[in-house]
């Protein structure tokens, strides 16, 4: 079993970073200036404080927590930024985005850090001092300020990273690296710090020198096990951003591609070379992503889902030829991509059918296949199919589910079989929403109307069937619903209408004990 090992991530001017970014993409040149000091402040407790400032303030002896007044004492022309830990957030889960091509398993540590477990994957990228300098000088390259270590636990890793840049522990050393840093490291939170300091414990080394018992009783559980975690003695698990996909290929290029000619020729590679693993457990796809890594730090992910199991390259290809096509934003390359990677998140085992002398079975496969090209192109929740719910109100008696996973359940559905040379009992259209109409005249007490408008139009109905007397379902309301009469009627122009009179005479009355009356609605067309 391979020694786990954690690379810790730090961004301790994530903030300034962030804003610098900003204003240099908006044009504001002449506002970017490492030697200027820039604080970002929140209200605390009715007063502004800093938390977080970049090199140049805290040169000037600024510190986080200190109140804005002190600040512009100290400096009376900084510049003060308002808080926004929403864009911090999202900066740091894109970082985390383009982290993923040194291993999927990336956690954050809010708010400013990440953990990437690196297990078994440094020596794709050199060995762990050359995956650390690459990190780590790509986003250097981007205005961001880091500070890296590398442990066999996620809080030795954190803390060594909080300290001094660079840090890389062999598994076993945990407990010598940490003991002689100051106990802020630990990032505990500030009132057991002072606390510590007060006793006279001011490295980690000291408190490390106690019994256990004695810091449990005087600080709690939480830091003793924060403790043992950076000494190497107990481990805490991350948790990643992203579940483990079942299958990764990816390709490099030593140079950036930007052609749709070049990006498509390698999607249909890594196609086959995921077709390839997945055959040798006999997998298939059921939901597969591709990520795009930009030279800026950028990337792209596009995702296409399946009705079954793909095991098939020129299947994936056209589902992601189609996905191209279809985004509304387009796939801009930027200055290129240097890394295109294909995952299957969700496999399933296939399963060979066998077609029978009708070829029903092909026939699934070519109707699961279309539905596949057109979820893939104008999304899953636009290709529905619609399954039989067990309720006799029309609007409730098909439930509209994404075809993609329910096509077969769909096909295999109970519906209620047309009555032999009988007309339809439902109309071919339903609309969503009843629309009204006027009725001037209708024979009491169960009769269809002679005449009514709709959309504006007289329609005189020449035939008529009904009524069909639907009650509403009165265990799923608290309060009572009129009863429906439906009829099938044919105006003077031949349309056929599905109409219904909203609850029967005398049904229901008003606070005068006034009878209500019914009102009158259409629901559907016939052919």
């Amino acid at each position: 079993m391979q020694t786990r090992r954690i690379l810790s991530l730090w961004l301790p001017r994530l903030p300034t970073d962030r804003i610098k970014r900003q204003r240099a993409r908006s044009g504001a040149l002449h506002e970017v200036h490492d030697d200027k000091p820039v604080i970002v402040v929140t209200k605390e407790s009715n007063a502004w404080q800093i938390t977080a400032l970049n090199d140049a303030a805290a040169k000037l002896g600024l510190e986080i927590g200190l109140p804005l007044a002190n600040a512009r004492a100290v400096c009376p022309d900084i510049d003060v930024c308002d808080a926004d830990p929403v864009a911090d957030a999202e900066l740091l889960n894109a970082i985390a985005d383009w982290c993923d091509r040194f291993t999927p398993l990336v956690a954050l540590d809010p708010p400013h850090g990440l953990f990437l477990d690196i297990t078994g994957c440094a020596h794709l990228f050199g060995g762990e001092a050359a995956l650390m300098k690459q990190l780590c000088a790509t986003l250097d390259r981007q205005d961001f300020v880091v500070s890296a270590a590398i442990a066999g636990t996620s809080v030795c890793a954190r803390t060594l990273s909080r300290y001094k840049h660079g840090r890389i522990v062999v598994a076993g050393d945990e407990a010598k690296a940490v003991m002689p840093l100051p106990l802020y490291a630990l990032g505990a939170d500030d009132a057991i710090i002072r606390g510590l300091r007060r006793a006279g414990l001011k490295i980690i080394g000291d408190v490390a020198g106690r019994a256990c018992h004695e810091i449990t009783a005087r600080f709690g559980a939480g830091f003793t096990a924060l403790l043992e975690q950076a000494l190497g003695q107990a481990d805490a698990p991350i948790s990643p951003r992203k579940p483990l996909p079942d299958y990764i290929v990816e390709k490099r290029f030593p140079e950036p591609v930007a052609t749709d000619a070049v990006i498509a020729a390698t999607l249909n590679v890594l196609a086959r070379m995921l077709i390839a693993a997945m055959d040798k457990q006999g997998k298939g796809a059921r939901h597969l992503e591709a990520s795009f890594f930009r030279t800026d730090g950028v990337v792209r992910v596009i995702a296409a889902q399946t009705g079954q199991a793909v095991n098939r390259s020129e299947v994936i290809d056209r589902l992601f030829r189609e996905r191209l096509d279809a985004i509304a934003d387009p796939l801009d390359p930027g200055f290129g991509f240097d890394m295109i990677r294909l995952s299957a998140s969700h496999t399933e085992i296939v399963v060979q059918q066998q077609s029978d002398l009708d070829a029903h079975a092909q026939d699934n496969d070519e109707v699961i296949g279309l539905v596949d090209r057109l979820s893939a192109r104008i999304g899953p929740r636009r290709v529905l199919v619609h399954l039989p719910v067990d309720t006799h109100i029309p609007e409730r008696e098909a439930n509209p589910m994404p075809a993609q996973r329910n096509l077969i359940e769909a096909s295999l559905a109970p519906w209620p079989l047309r009555i032999a040379d009988e007309p339809p009992l439902r109309p071919l259209r339903l609309f969503e929403r009843p629309e009204p109409i006027e009725v001037a005249l209708a024979e009491f007490p169960d009769k269809p109307p002679h005449s009514f408008i709709w959309r504006r139009t007289n329609h005189i109905v020449r035939r008529a069937e009904g009524p069909e007397r639907i009650a509403m379902e009165w265990w799923c309301s608290q309060e009572a619903r009129p009863t429906r009469d439906y009829f099938r009627v044919e105006d003077d122009i031949g349309q056929r209408l599905w109409i219904f009179r909203d609850g029967l005479y005398n049904e229901f009355t008003d606070d005068e004990g006034m009878p209500v009356p019914p009102k009158w609605f259409v629901h559907g067309l016939f052919a």
